[in-house]
């Protein structure tokens, strides 16, 4: 799941946007203390910054350039400031977009997954899989839907991932259970389907009812 950390002077849009981007799937914090933006920087790590120019102390031209010296990370600024002269200094600070206010927060979300895949696909790693609202986190092997996230265990988790790489298509038990203990060696058949029911009762509490379909003596599948 990536982090986005808000930058922003006026912290009802900073709650408005972290609040619409989590409801999106990503992690999202605000700054609240101005004086310390690079230490909270480095301990949140983000995959992406919005950051607003006028800001408390230094202006977001200023933290642009210390967080330059010290990360790739994408940056874009939103403010209210948006004749040409501020938008190519921001460029120019090592800026990679500019979104004048007022914005819509459809624009915003839609501009920042378009920088993050742009930003990070290359390095040809899935970080997530999404499928009907719910998001499996490939770094920390959780499930997020509906705002609740759930922590999977290591089955959970590998059963999950597998019938999501492959929606649409029916995964055989025995795939599945080659993928649960990376063996062909003989595994007791109900030991998968205890590890089956307790995956779709995790599910239905977060609200994914009938997320998981059984093909009666072939295998399990997840619709398109």
């Amino acid at each position: 799941m990536y982090k986005i950390l808000i930058i922003e002077d006026d912290i009802t849009i900073a709650k408005a946007v972290s609040d619409y981007l989590r409801l999106w799937g990503f992690e999202a914090e605000y700054v609240e203390d101005f004086q310390y933006v690079k230490e909270i920087f480095l301990a949140y790590d983000p995959q992406l910054v919005l950051l607003d120019i006028s800001l408390p102390f230094y202006n977001g031209f200023h933290w642009c350039g210390e967080l330059r010296k010290i990360s790739k990370v994408p940056i874009v600024f939103l403010s209210s400031a948006n004749d040409n002269m501020n938008i190519v200094m921001a460029m120019n600070m090592g800026g990679d977009d500019f979104i004048g206010k007022p914005f819509d927060l459809t624009v915003l979300v839609a501009k920042v997954q378009a920088l993050l895949r742009r930003s990070y696909s290359y390095q040809g790693v899935l970080e997530v899989l999404e499928h009907k609202g719910a998001i499996l986190n490939l770094g920390d092997t959780s499930l997020t839907y509906a705002d609740i996230k759930v922590d999977l265990t290591r089955n959970d988790f590998r059963i999950l991932q597998l019938l999501m790489e492959n929606k649409g298509k029916v995964v055989s038990r025995e795939m599945i259970m080659k993928r649960l203990w990376e063996s062909d060696s003989f595994i007791d058949d109900n030991t998968l389907t205890v590890n089956m029911t307790r995956l779709r009762r995790k599910l239905e509490d977060t609200g994914l009812t009938d997320f998981i379909t059984t093909k009666k003596g072939i295998g399990y599948f997840i619709g398109e």
